[in-house]
């Protein structure tokens, strides 16, 4: 599980992350699925180059993903595109500031 800890500012959450690394990342989806309801797909996505989703996967009403590269004084934009049991979509996007650490 995803043991980075995000911080929030005024465009959302994000997290560090060295151009070295090889990290995972992901959201708890847990409180705003209703009762019963699932994730049946997850896709993540980087928005911007530089940065690559080495892998992606769904734990419970976790979605995660492993990120690697970037570089050092970037920040890179990820989306989280969900498909529930309920038909229901959403999208949730966070940012890796990446900086030598």
């Amino acid at each position: 599980m995803a043991n980075t800890i995000f911080r929030h500012d005024k465009y959302g959450p994000w997290g560090p992350k060295d151009p070295d690394s090889r990290l995972d990342y992901g959201f708890d989806w847990t409180h705003w699925l209703a009762s019963g309801e699932a994730i049946s797909s997850s896709v993540w996505s980087a928005e911007t180059s530089g940065i690559t989703v080495t892998s992606a996967y769904k734990s419970g009403s976790k979605t995660l993903f492993w990120a690697s590269g970037g570089t050092n004084g970037s920040t890179y934009w990820l989306k989280n595109w969900i498909l529930t049991s309920q038909t229901r979509q959403a999208v949730r996007r966070l940012r890796l500031k990446v900086s030598n650490r």
